[in-house]
Protein backbone atom coordinates (compact mmCIF):
# COMPACT_ATOMS: atom_id res chain seq x y z
CA UNK A 1 0.00 0.00 0.00
CA UNK A 2 2.66 2.55 0.72
CA UNK A 3 5.42 2.00 -2.03
CA UNK A 4 3.91 -0.04 -5.18
CA UNK A 5 8.02 -0.70 -5.93
CA UNK A 6 9.08 -0.80 -9.50
CA UNK A 7 6.81 1.75 -10.37
CA UNK A 8 9.22 5.08 -9.58
CA UNK A 9 8.16 5.55 -5.95
CA UNK A 10 11.75 7.33 -5.32
CA UNK A 11 11.01 9.63 -8.82
CA UNK A 12 14.09 7.48 -10.20
CA UNK A 13 13.64 6.82 -13.77
CA UNK A 14 10.33 7.99 -13.05
CA UNK A 15 10.20 10.33 -16.15
CA UNK A 16 11.41 7.63 -18.32
CA UNK A 17 8.39 5.21 -17.22
CA UNK A 18 6.28 8.13 -17.55
CA UNK A 19 6.91 9.36 -21.14
CA UNK A 20 7.56 5.71 -22.00
CA UNK A 21 3.64 5.66 -21.88
CA UNK A 22 2.54 8.96 -23.85
CA UNK A 23 5.39 8.20 -26.36
CA UNK A 24 3.86 4.23 -27.23
CA UNK A 25 0.59 6.02 -27.66
CA UNK A 26 2.12 8.58 -30.18
CA UNK A 27 0.86 11.72 -28.16
CA UNK A 28 2.91 14.80 -27.99
CA UNK A 29 2.68 14.51 -24.03
CA UNK A 30 0.22 14.74 -21.23
CA UNK A 31 -3.21 17.19 -20.13
CA UNK A 32 -3.79 16.43 -16.34
CA UNK A 33 -6.83 18.25 -14.85
CA UNK A 34 -6.19 17.90 -11.42
CA UNK A 35 -3.04 18.80 -9.88
CA UNK A 36 -2.75 20.95 -7.13
CA UNK A 37 -0.94 23.91 -6.85
CA UNK A 38 -1.64 26.49 -3.90
CA UNK A 39 0.07 28.88 -1.12
CA UNK A 40 2.65 26.96 0.73
CA UNK A 41 1.38 27.51 4.05
CA UNK A 42 -1.82 26.21 2.78
CA UNK A 43 -0.66 22.84 1.17
CA UNK A 44 1.18 22.81 3.92
CA UNK A 45 -2.26 22.77 6.22
CA UNK A 46 -3.63 19.90 3.21
CA UNK A 47 -0.47 17.78 3.96
CA UNK A 48 -0.77 17.95 7.37
CA UNK A 49 -4.48 16.51 7.13
CA UNK A 50 -3.50 13.70 4.73
CA UNK A 51 -0.23 12.47 7.26
CA UNK A 52 -3.67 13.02 10.05
CA UNK A 53 -6.16 10.89 7.33
CA UNK A 54 -5.27 7.36 8.84
CA UNK A 55 -8.21 7.54 10.88
CA UNK A 56 -10.60 8.99 8.10
CA UNK A 57 -9.49 6.08 5.54
CA UNK A 58 -7.94 3.76 7.68
CA UNK A 59 -5.38 3.59 5.54
CA UNK A 60 -2.07 5.68 5.51
CA UNK A 61 -1.87 7.98 3.08
CA UNK A 62 1.74 9.21 2.05
CA UNK A 63 2.59 12.07 -0.20
CA UNK A 64 4.85 11.25 -3.04
CA UNK A 65 5.87 14.18 -3.98
CA UNK A 66 6.39 16.28 -0.72
CA UNK A 67 8.86 18.94 -2.60
CA UNK A 68 9.15 22.29 -3.15
CA UNK A 69 6.91 24.26 -5.58
CA UNK A 70 10.26 24.41 -8.08
CA UNK A 71 11.13 20.98 -7.54
CA UNK A 72 7.37 19.61 -8.36
CA UNK A 73 6.79 21.69 -11.27
CA UNK A 74 10.08 20.48 -12.46
CA UNK A 75 8.71 16.47 -11.99
CA UNK A 76 5.70 17.40 -13.98
CA UNK A 77 7.29 19.08 -17.21
CA UNK A 78 9.70 15.95 -17.02
CA UNK A 79 6.88 13.67 -17.18
CA UNK A 80 5.63 15.00 -19.73
CA UNK A 81 2.83 17.49 -18.67
CA UNK A 82 1.87 19.69 -21.58
CA UNK A 83 -0.90 21.63 -18.99
CA UNK A 84 -1.80 20.94 -15.83
CA UNK A 85 -3.99 23.02 -12.96
CA UNK A 86 -3.55 24.89 -9.61
CA UNK A 87 -6.48 23.46 -7.70
CA UNK A 88 -7.23 25.39 -5.14
CA UNK A 89 -10.12 25.34 -3.15
CA UNK A 90 -11.43 27.09 0.53
CA UNK A 91 -12.97 25.27 3.47
CA UNK A 92 -14.58 28.74 4.72
CA UNK A 93 -15.70 31.85 4.11
CA UNK A 94 -13.47 34.49 3.21
CA UNK A 95 -10.32 32.64 1.55
CA UNK A 96 -11.66 32.09 -1.83
CA UNK A 97 -10.73 35.23 -3.55
CA UNK A 98 -7.34 35.79 -1.96
CA UNK A 99 -6.51 32.09 -3.15
CA UNK A 100 -7.60 33.41 -6.58
CA UNK A 101 -5.27 36.37 -6.69
CA UNK A 102 -2.81 33.55 -5.89
CA UNK A 103 -3.90 31.56 -8.48
CA UNK A 104 -3.94 34.02 -10.89
CA UNK A 105 -0.67 35.20 -10.11
CA UNK A 106 0.52 31.51 -10.35
CA UNK A 107 -0.78 31.18 -13.73
CA UNK A 108 1.11 34.44 -15.18
CA UNK A 109 4.05 33.05 -14.09
CA UNK A 110 3.72 29.61 -15.17
CA UNK A 111 3.15 29.36 -19.00
CA UNK A 112 2.17 25.39 -19.14
CA UNK A 113 -0.63 25.74 -15.88
CA UNK A 114 -4.05 26.41 -16.87
CA UNK A 115 -5.70 28.88 -14.56
CA UNK A 116 -7.54 28.11 -12.15
CA UNK A 117 -9.94 29.52 -9.66
CA UNK A 118 -12.30 28.79 -7.13
CA UNK A 119 -15.65 29.98 -5.20
CA UNK A 120 -17.01 29.41 -1.63
CA UNK A 121 -20.91 30.49 -0.92
CA UNK A 122 -20.30 34.02 0.50
CA UNK A 123 -21.68 37.92 -0.04
CA UNK A 124 -20.10 39.10 -2.88
CA UNK A 125 -19.15 35.14 -4.49
CA UNK A 126 -20.56 36.11 -7.93
CA UNK A 127 -17.88 39.47 -8.06
CA UNK A 128 -15.00 37.62 -7.61
CA UNK A 129 -16.01 34.85 -9.93
CA UNK A 130 -17.11 37.36 -12.38
CA UNK A 131 -13.58 39.02 -12.09
CA UNK A 132 -11.86 35.84 -11.96
CA UNK A 133 -13.86 34.81 -15.50
CA UNK A 134 -12.62 38.21 -16.89
CA UNK A 135 -8.67 37.38 -15.64
CA UNK A 136 -8.49 34.71 -18.07
CA UNK A 137 -9.65 31.73 -15.38
CA UNK A 138 -9.94 28.76 -17.90
CA UNK A 139 -11.11 26.33 -14.61
CA UNK A 140 -12.72 26.21 -11.56
CA UNK A 141 -12.32 24.17 -8.47
CA UNK A 142 -15.55 23.54 -5.99
CA UNK A 143 -15.12 21.25 -2.77
CA UNK A 144 -18.12 19.96 -1.49
CA UNK A 145 -16.63 18.20 0.53
CA UNK A 146 -13.96 20.09 1.63
CA UNK A 147 -15.84 23.08 1.84
CA UNK A 148 -18.98 21.29 3.80
CA UNK A 149 -21.90 23.67 1.35
CA UNK A 150 -24.38 22.80 -0.82
CA UNK A 151 -23.68 23.13 -4.29
CA UNK A 152 -27.31 24.43 -4.60
CA UNK A 153 -26.76 27.14 -2.20
CA UNK A 154 -28.69 30.62 -3.10
CA UNK A 155 -25.19 32.66 -2.92
CA UNK A 156 -24.03 30.22 -5.99
CA UNK A 157 -26.78 30.24 -8.40
CA UNK A 158 -25.73 33.29 -10.51
CA UNK A 159 -22.31 31.93 -10.31
CA UNK A 160 -23.67 28.55 -12.07
CA UNK A 161 -25.46 31.03 -14.23
CA UNK A 162 -21.89 32.41 -15.23
CA UNK A 163 -20.17 29.55 -15.54
CA UNK A 164 -22.66 27.55 -17.57
CA UNK A 165 -22.90 30.80 -19.51
CA UNK A 166 -19.11 31.33 -20.22
CA UNK A 167 -18.88 27.44 -21.23
CA UNK A 168 -15.67 27.14 -18.20
CA UNK A 169 -15.52 23.86 -16.82
CA UNK A 170 -15.58 23.02 -13.05
CA UNK A 171 -14.09 20.65 -11.42
CA UNK A 172 -16.33 19.38 -8.57
CA UNK A 173 -15.25 17.10 -6.19
CA UNK A 174 -18.74 15.84 -4.90
CA UNK A 175 -18.77 12.01 -4.28
CA UNK A 176 -18.17 11.00 -0.91
CA UNK A 177 -15.10 9.49 -0.98
CA UNK A 178 -13.21 9.25 1.41
CA UNK A 179 -15.28 9.97 3.66
CA UNK A 180 -18.59 11.48 3.23
CA UNK A 181 -20.03 15.10 3.84
CA UNK A 182 -23.14 16.62 4.75
CA UNK A 183 -23.77 17.85 1.18
CA UNK A 184 -21.70 14.86 -0.85
CA UNK A 185 -23.27 12.10 -3.44
CA UNK A 186 -25.32 12.44 -6.36
CA UNK A 187 -28.55 14.49 -5.40
CA UNK A 188 -27.14 17.79 -4.44
CA UNK A 189 -25.27 17.42 -8.11
CA UNK A 190 -28.45 16.29 -9.87
CA UNK A 191 -30.64 18.82 -8.31
CA UNK A 192 -28.08 21.63 -9.97
CA UNK A 193 -27.34 20.11 -13.18
CA UNK A 194 -31.43 20.02 -13.48
CA UNK A 195 -31.42 23.83 -13.36
CA UNK A 196 -27.97 24.12 -15.52
CA UNK A 197 -27.57 21.33 -18.04
CA UNK A 198 -25.00 23.09 -19.47
CA UNK A 199 -22.90 23.30 -17.11
CA UNK A 200 -19.31 21.84 -17.77
CA UNK A 201 -19.03 19.74 -14.20
CA UNK A 202 -16.02 17.91 -14.21
CA UNK A 203 -16.48 15.46 -11.88
CA UNK A 204 -13.72 14.29 -9.54
CA UNK A 205 -12.07 10.90 -8.71
CA UNK A 206 -14.89 9.40 -11.05
CA UNK A 207 -17.52 10.15 -8.38
CA UNK A 208 -15.80 7.66 -5.68
CA UNK A 209 -17.68 5.74 -4.10
CA UNK A 210 -20.84 6.55 -6.05
CA UNK A 211 -19.65 5.85 -9.88
CA UNK A 212 -22.65 4.03 -11.32
CA UNK A 213 -24.89 7.37 -10.16
CA UNK A 214 -22.11 9.66 -11.76
CA UNK A 215 -22.27 8.07 -14.55
CA UNK A 216 -25.79 8.12 -15.12
CA UNK A 217 -25.64 11.83 -14.78
CA UNK A 218 -22.95 11.82 -17.25
CA UNK A 219 -25.10 9.70 -19.73
CA UNK A 220 -28.11 12.24 -18.92
CA UNK A 221 -25.88 15.73 -19.35
CA UNK A 222 -23.58 16.09 -22.23
CA UNK A 223 -21.40 18.15 -20.30
CA UNK A 224 -20.63 16.52 -17.63
CA UNK A 225 -16.97 14.87 -18.04
CA UNK A 226 -15.15 12.82 -15.15
CA UNK A 227 -11.65 12.55 -14.10
CA UNK A 228 -9.86 9.43 -13.34
CA UNK A 229 -8.05 11.29 -10.13
CA UNK A 230 -6.70 8.12 -8.08
CA UNK A 231 -9.48 5.91 -9.84
CA UNK A 232 -8.62 2.52 -10.31
CA UNK A 233 -5.02 2.27 -8.69
CA UNK A 234 -4.49 -0.13 -6.10
CA UNK A 235 -4.81 2.30 -3.56
CA UNK A 236 -8.62 2.95 -4.04
CA UNK A 237 -9.00 0.13 -5.42
CA UNK A 238 -8.89 -1.55 -2.03
CA UNK A 239 -10.97 1.04 -0.31
CA UNK A 240 -13.90 1.79 -3.12
CA UNK A 241 -13.24 -0.53 -6.58
CA UNK A 242 -14.75 0.60 -9.72
CA UNK A 243 -17.23 -1.98 -10.29
CA UNK A 244 -16.33 -3.46 -13.49
CA UNK A 245 -19.37 -4.28 -15.02
CA UNK A 246 -19.48 -1.14 -16.02
CA UNK A 247 -16.49 -0.95 -17.98
CA UNK A 248 -18.53 -0.33 -21.11
CA UNK A 249 -20.10 2.78 -20.26
CA UNK A 250 -16.85 4.19 -19.03
CA UNK A 251 -15.55 3.55 -23.11
CA UNK A 252 -18.76 4.56 -24.23
CA UNK A 253 -18.30 7.61 -22.76
CA UNK A 254 -14.54 7.89 -23.51
CA UNK A 255 -14.55 10.89 -25.03
CA UNK A 256 -15.78 12.89 -21.66
CA UNK A 257 -13.36 11.19 -19.42
CA UNK A 258 -9.97 13.29 -18.39
CA UNK A 259 -6.78 12.69 -16.83
CA UNK A 260 -6.54 13.21 -13.42
CA UNK A 261 -3.92 12.48 -10.68
CA UNK A 262 -4.08 14.79 -7.40
CA UNK A 263 -0.09 15.26 -8.07
CA UNK A 264 1.27 15.97 -5.77
CA UNK A 265 -0.73 14.68 -2.89
CA UNK A 266 -0.91 11.23 -4.84
CA UNK A 267 -0.08 8.43 -1.92
CA UNK A 268 2.03 6.46 -5.27
CA UNK A 269 4.09 7.06 -8.01
CA UNK A 270 2.60 9.27 -11.08
CA UNK A 271 2.95 6.67 -13.40
CA UNK A 272 0.82 4.00 -11.32
CA UNK A 273 -2.19 6.25 -12.57
CA UNK A 274 -1.22 5.62 -15.47
CA UNK A 275 -0.64 2.25 -15.65
CA UNK A 276 -3.90 1.72 -13.57
CA UNK A 277 -5.45 3.51 -16.56
CA UNK A 278 -3.94 1.04 -18.94
CA UNK A 279 -4.82 -2.13 -17.45
CA UNK A 280 -8.80 -0.93 -17.77
CA UNK A 281 -8.11 -2.91 -21.21
CA UNK A 282 -10.30 -0.11 -23.23
CA UNK A 283 -7.68 0.08 -25.51
CA UNK A 284 -5.08 3.14 -27.23
CA UNK A 285 -7.55 5.05 -28.65
CA UNK A 286 -9.47 5.04 -25.25
CA UNK A 287 -5.90 6.21 -23.36
CA UNK A 288 -4.78 8.55 -26.31
CA UNK A 289 -8.25 10.78 -25.75
CA UNK A 290 -8.47 10.46 -21.81
CA UNK A 291 -4.68 11.36 -21.25
CA UNK A 292 -4.51 13.60 -24.06
CA UNK A 293 -7.33 14.46 -26.53
CA UNK A 294 -10.70 15.75 -24.24
CA UNK A 295 -8.63 17.77 -22.78
CA UNK A 296 -6.69 19.63 -25.16
CA UNK A 297 -10.51 20.11 -27.27
CA UNK A 298 -11.85 21.04 -23.98
CA UNK A 299 -9.24 23.67 -23.39
CA UNK A 300 -8.65 24.42 -27.07
CA UNK A 301 -4.77 23.59 -26.74
CA UNK A 302 -2.30 22.53 -29.37
CA UNK A 303 -3.09 18.64 -30.77
CA UNK A 304 -6.85 18.83 -30.04
CA UNK A 305 -6.95 16.51 -32.82
CA UNK A 306 -4.97 13.69 -31.64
Amino acid sequence: MNGYEGEGNGHDGEGRAVRDFWERLGLPGLIDVHTHFMPERVLAKVWDYFDSAGPLTGVQWPIAYRHEEEQRLALLREFGVLAFTSMVYPHKAGMAQWLNGWAADFAHRTDDCLHTATFFPEPGVEAYVRDAVDAGARIFKSHVQVGGYDPNDPALVPVWGLLAEAGIPVVVHCGSGPAPGKHTGPEPIGRLLARHPRLRLVVAHMGMPEYVDFLDLAERYGEVRLDTTLAFTDFCEELSPFPRAQLPRLADLGDRILLGSDFPNTPHAYVHQLHALERLGLGDEWLRAVCHGNAARLFGLPGAAV
